[in-house]
């Protein structure tokens, strides 16, 4: 990694959890952020995942990154998202270092995206399944739809903590891959 490498991600902001539409420039901003990982690291592979590398799936508008490392490239992995500007999670339950989440934001466009990086060792049986449900949601618009309605529900129900919600929302997602199997 090179030592003179610029800070380039955001601060993150946590705010309650609210349901937006679909934005097509999410995945612009999540393949420049994989390659400016990737040119840094070409060991790992990042992906698009979660709602906003779905097109038209609502949701937190927050653009998720699978980072997936080779045995051995984890610390590699954390301290170049550090030197980007990445933060470690300031909410309770905090993803554990053995498996990290970073947290930031970047300008596009002229919108601030909220940034996961969501850092995943590429033999890891999550990775498939987080590819997996992304894959269900772009194949189904049905899915698609009732996963959005699910999200609202969550949230017009009250629940706008980020972590209560990402709870709740987890159901509907075991329930869809538990019902590939």
């Amino acid at each position: 990694m090179p030592p003179n490498l610029e800070a380039v991600i955001g601060l993150y902001k946590n705010s309650p959890t609210v349901c937006r539409s679909y934005d097509p420039r999410a995945p612009e901003l999540a393949q420049q952020i994989g390659e400016m990982i990737s040119a840094h690291l070409p060991t790992v592979t990042v992906e698009h995942i979660g709602s906003t590398a779905v097109e038209g799936c609502a949701g937190k508008g927050i653009v998720d990154l699978m980072i997936l490392y080779p045995d051995g490239q984890l610390e590699a992995v954390k301290a170049l998202l550090d030197a980007l500007g990445f933060q470690r999670q300031t909410t309770r339950d905090p993803f554990p270092e053995e498996r990290p989440m970073r947290v930031g934001s970047l300008e596009y466009q002229g919108t601030a995206f909220q940034l996961h990086a969501h850092v995943i060792s590429a033999n890891s049986p999550e990775a498939v399944e987080l590819r997996e449900f992304r894959d269900r949601l772009r194949a189904d618009p049905t899915l698609r739809a009732a996963y959005g309605a699910r999200k609202r529900e969550i949230i017009e129900a009250g629940v706008t903590d980020p972590i209560d919600y990402s709870v709740a929302k987890g159901r509907f997602v075991e329930e869809v891959l538990s019902s590939a199997k």
